[in-house]
């Protein structure tokens, strides 16, 4: 939608001085249900939606990874990483512009080409599918990231045990594999990891992490665990 059409303007009656938000809403005949005409709507208004289409990253979840990386310093210039969930490529779109040497992502929806990336299209749960990254890594990784989530199911105690679980494969994937001194970064939601993992990823590594970046919407219980420092 043009920026002219998106204009708001005052009707015809309304005085001057009359002052109302620039919010767009979404017409009952542009979207089949409620649930997805406030998904469209939030869309539109989201000021990061913007921003990414501006700063040519494929989603706004880029600046999730952006911000954490600045807070934490996960990614390091020639390192090798695993993007586990990586559609549409925005973390691995940042991965390859802060200087990794081998970014290999991993969906089960396909995935656009990436310069400097490799994507594959799996499920990631598959123990080939785990094989085939490594050696599209051609080495342990010293950075895997995992953005995975299972589809919304509405409940959010279902959601997050979905989820939970997800991070959970990723976490065991990250503990088998990572290079010595590597990091692993995973969405996960409040209270979605079980407890036992969580305490065998703090014996090791030397430093385990929670943050909800700015980036991520208020709304959401996601959060991220940061472990660094792979022992």
């Amino acid at each position: 939608m043009s920026e002219d059409k998106r204009r708001w303007r005052p009707p015809k009656k309304a005085p001057a001085t009359n002052s109302r938000s620039l919010t767009e809403h979404v017409s009952p005949k542009k979207a089949r249900t409620q649930s997805s005409r406030t998904w469209l709507e939030r869309q539109l208004n989201d000021p990061y939606v913007k921003r990414a289409k501006a700063d040519g990253w494929r989603a706004r979840a880029a600046y999730k990874l952006i911000e954490l990386d600045d807070k934490f310093h996960v990614l390091k210039r020639g390192a090798r990483i695993a993007d586990l969930g990586v559609a549409p490529g925005g973390w691995a779109q940042v991965a390859v512009a802060r200087g990794a040497k081998t970014v290999v992502g991993i969906d089960l929806l396909p995935v656009d080409p990436l310069a400097g990336a490799v994507m594959l299209q799996g499920d990631f749960l598959d123990a080939r599918v785990q094989a085939d990254i490594l050696a599209a890594l051609g080495g342990p990784p010293d950075i895997v990231l995992s953005d995975m989530a299972a589809n919304t199911t509405g409940h959010s105690k279902t959601d997050q045990i979905k989820t939970g679980a997800l991070a959970e494969a990723a976490a065991e994937f990250a503990l088998t594999h990572l290079a010595p001194g590597g990091v692993f970064v995973t969405k996960a939601f409040q209270g979605g990891l079980d407890a036992a993992l969580l305490a065998r990823l703090k014996q090791s590594f030397a430093s385990v992490k929670h943050a909800k970046p700015p980036a991520s919407r208020a709304e959401s219980s996601e959060v991220y665990l940061v472990a660094q420092g792979r022992k």
